[in-house]
């Protein structure tokens, strides 16, 4: 086992609560068809999902089929990794903080009007000059922000790991939207990107080594990192220490262990079980949950320690596995 039984444990409870929280938000965007008229006086339908900040789909967007529907997932991820790795060579930290900054205030706030519209709570309306903009938005926003700045840009290992339970479900949600809405089989469309995504990982992660810098640069050069980091002193470590003075500690630098966990292996067993609970139902979503964290168990029991491991296949094994499950109940 890479890490001790007490840390994988806590790394476990981090990405199955997460799990659970994201089926709760996306429960909170379920769509709601209403009857109107074109410009044509035809009758037409309109499905909303009320998300805030205007990240609705477009609703005239037409289903598109799975081939279609990978591709305009994969160029999507492929702009957004190149991107990323573009920005990293040439040190561009603020604006990759910035932009992280940004993400993480839309995503908490998503969560947070979620809660609002469950606690049916702030769902009066703020008029402005030129717009009218829902309170819930408004509030979720200041709360979000200075919760954001404080993650990105202050240390704090506490702050940065609770918001990561609250940070996927919100962006997970607007995959699902996406999905949903621009293809009728999306539970197999999140099958495909998947398995193209699991795919991409083990490349990765066993050939080319992008997830190794791409971590790598963003504890050492961001000083943050995009999913649960757990920082723990293994039983050499606690020696070390013991045998240290207080008076030397102050100036002696000690080596600490970390586990963590992608934000990618989180946020997509998320966006297949919200696909899910759109066609099946809530207890078909949470035996996703359920496979995923199973899956990601058995990985980090057969893990050893100084190696590295591409996540994704094996919640992908345990998401489909559990996805059959689903169906036959």
């Amino acid at each position: 086992m890479k890490h001790s039984v007490k840390i994988t444990i806590i790394l476990l409870a981090m990405f199955f609560i997460t799990q659970l929280i994201g089926i709760f938000v996306i429960s909170q965007y379920s769509p709601q068809t209403t009857q109107t008229t074109d410009a044509e006086g035809n009758l037409i339908n309109v499905t909303s999902y009320n998300l805030p900040y205007g990240m609705d789909p477009p609703p005239e967007i037409q289903p598109a089929s799975i081939p279609k529907m990978a591709a305009y997932f994969a160029i999507i991820f492929a702009i957004a990794v190149g991107v990323m790795f573009i920005l990293m060579k040439y040190n561009a930290e603020l604006l990759l903080r910035l932009w992280f900054f940004v993400v993480v205030a839309l995503a908490i706030g998503i969560f947070l009007v979620s809660v609002f519209y469950f606690l049916n709570i702030f769902s009066q309306e703020i008029k402005f000059i030129f717009w009218t903009v829902p309170l819930s938005w408004l509030i979720a926003l200041i709360i979000s922000f200075p919760v954001s700045f404080t993650k990105i840009f202050r240390k704090n290992i506490i702050i940065h790991n609770l918001t990561e339970l609250i940070i996927y479900p919100g962006i997970a949600v607007i995959f699902v939207t996406l999905i949903l809405s621009w293809t009728a089989s999306p539970v197999l469309a999140v099958a495909v990107i998947l398995i193209l995504i699991s795919l991409y990982d083990m490349y990765a992660v066993w050939h080319a080594g992008f997830m190794q810098k791409m971590a790598k640069y963003q504890i050492q050069k961001l000083k943050l990192f995009t999913g649960f980091f757990v920082p723990y002193l293994n039983k050499n470590q606690k020696q070390i220490i013991a045998k240290t003075s207080k008076a030397q500690l102050k100036n002696k630098k000690i080596k600490v262990s970390v586990a963590i966990l992608g934000g990618g292996d989180i946020v997509f067993p998320i966006i297949l079980a919200g696909t899910v609970l759109a066609t099946l139902g809530f207890v078909q979503a949470v035996i996703i949950s359920i496979g995923a964290t199973l899956a990601l168990a058995g990985l980090f029991k057969i893990s050893q320690k100084g190696k590295f491991y591409p996540a994704m296949p094996f919640i992908t094994a345990g998401c489909f596995v559990a996805l059959a499950i689903a169906y036959l109940i």
